[in-house]
């Protein structure tokens, strides 16, 4: 009878790995091996890289009949890549750009308008929450008037918002004023709708 025997180093791999078949047959003629290699030397070694577990069978044929002997090489999944990393948030910058607003006035007046305490209760909302921003509020005025009157009711502007913020909490170390009167309008046309955008307070990282 023929004999035959083959065995797998290493016998686990990951996949993409390789592992060497070695076998060794006796009173044959005809020897397979299965799958995918079919017919070899009585002796020999073979490199394989399975994309999965598989059982190697080795078939020695001879005058005698037949035998034959089995490896089983074992195939590990390698796991998965990470997950890519989210994507970054925003920057504490670009959060106070978006969420803190500027306010606005009428006409020739520094008090805050009733319509503007929601929009300036926000930005105190995140400036409390933010307690590291240190910021300026710019006051501005429209068109009409001296450039010096607008100077001044500018001033007031920054100044009536800055009390309100310190009255709710916010360190007056924190805030800086500044008045640009007319000097940095939003718009230059000359009606009501474009003024009202030049009466405001502007906020300002620093």
């Amino acid at each position: 009878m023929p004999t035959i025997t083959i065995s797998a180093d290493p016998d686990t791999i990951t996949a993409g790995e390789s592992t060497t078949l070695q076998w060794s047959a006796t009173n044959a003629n005809d020897i397979t091996i299965e799958p995918g290699i079919g017919s070899v030397a009585a002796n020999g070694t073979r490199s394989v890289s399975p994309e999965a577990s598989v059982t190697y069978t080795a078939t020695a044929t001879g005058p005698g009949g037949n035998t034959s002997d089995d490896v089983a090489v074992t195939v590990n999944q390698p796991p998965p890549p990470p997950p890519p990393p989210p994507p970054p948030g925003p920057t504490l910058e670009e959060l106070f750009q978006t969420t803190v607003v500027p306010i606005y006035f009428d006409y020739d007046r520094s008090e805050i308008r009733a319509n503007q305490v929601e929009r300036l209760q926000g930005n105190l909302q995140f400036l409390q929450e933010n307690a590291s921003i240190n910021f300026t509020v710019g006051g501005h005025a429209d068109e009409r008037g001296t450039q010096e009157y607008n100077v001044a009711l500018a001033d007031r502007r920054a100044n009536a918002i800055r009390q309100y913020l310190e009255e709710n909490g916010i360190a007056a170390a924190r805030i800086n004023t500044i008045s640009y009167g007319e000097e940095r309008p939003v718009c230059t046309d000359s009606n009501e709708e474009c003024w009202q955008e030049n009466r405001r307070g502007e906020f300002a990282m620093r």
